[in-house]
């Protein structure tokens, strides 16, 4: 398995960011032969996705279909650092999603 790990700048709200890519790029990964999963994380100044896939041609083919989603939807607000395709040794389904988010 292999993964395609990008690393953003971030402005604005992360979890609009995120409830953003959820909403319109989970669909199109999803929709991808070899498509696994798919993260969306994010640390004070930083946003990080992780998709999965089951091969380095698959998870080439994400790298291409999220850079352009990210290009058309949100590259005002997160801007990308670096993108790289990486083996996974192991991983754990989360099962988490921006619906699950409880505000204060």
């Amino acid at each position: 398995m292999y993964a395609r790990k990008a690393t953003y700048t971030y402005a604005g709200d992360a979890h609009d960011i995120a409830q953003k890519a959820e909403q319109g790029m989970l669909a199109i990964l999803r929709s991808q032969p070899g498509f696994k999963a798919y993260s969306v994380f994010s640390t004070g100044d930083e946003i990080i996705s992780i998709s999965g896939s089951e091969s380095t041609e698959t998870a080439e083919t994400a790298n291409t279909s999220v850079a352009k989603w990210v290009a058309d939807n949100l590259s005002d607000q997160i801007p990308l650092q670096d993108a790289e395709i990486c083996e996974i040794h192991f991983s754990t389904p989360l099962r988490i999603s921006t619906k699950d988010w409880v505000t204060a």
